[in-house]
């Protein structure tokens, strides 16, 4: 038995989790994906009035899941959506012109007991 049985290595590519909406869609980057463990299937969640969303991990059979991570052929390891109306969601909430801008960023927290990503809209940074 070693010290260091109950340590478990660091992954330097897993980085911080964010999300990028432009007007193409909402872009959820690799550590979103990695540090909710590639889930199939997950439920978004806004909260209007603290202008906040999070997505959490769930089974394809809970109410309002919606597909999340698929492997890929290119091992590309991140989820795009292109919903039209949850764009428009996400520019009515915040005032936002995604066609007169190049879009934001939003970092992420991991809320591991809730298998959940939370994002504050309101710390949003535009994407230059």
């Amino acid at each position: 038995m070693s010290i260091l049985d109950s340590f478990t290595a660091y992954n330097f590519n897993v980085g911080v989790p964010y999300i990028s909406i432009t007007s193409n869609g909402i872009t959820f980057n690799k550590s979103v994906v990695i540090k909710l463990g590639y889930p199939k299937f997950v439920v978004l969640l806004i909260d209007e009035n603290e202008k906040r969303i999070a997505i959490q991990a769930c089974e394809e059979s809970a109410k309002n899941a919606v597909a999340f991570y698929k492997e890929k052929k290119s091992n590309v390891v991140s989820v795009r959506w292109n919903g039209r109306d949850l764009l428009n969601t996400f520019q009515e909430l915040m005032g936002w012109n995604l066609k007169e801008s190049s879009g934001y960023r939003i970092d992420g927290v991991l809320l591991k007991e809730e298998h959940a990503m939370l994002f504050d809209l309101k710390e949003a940074h535009p994407l230059s």
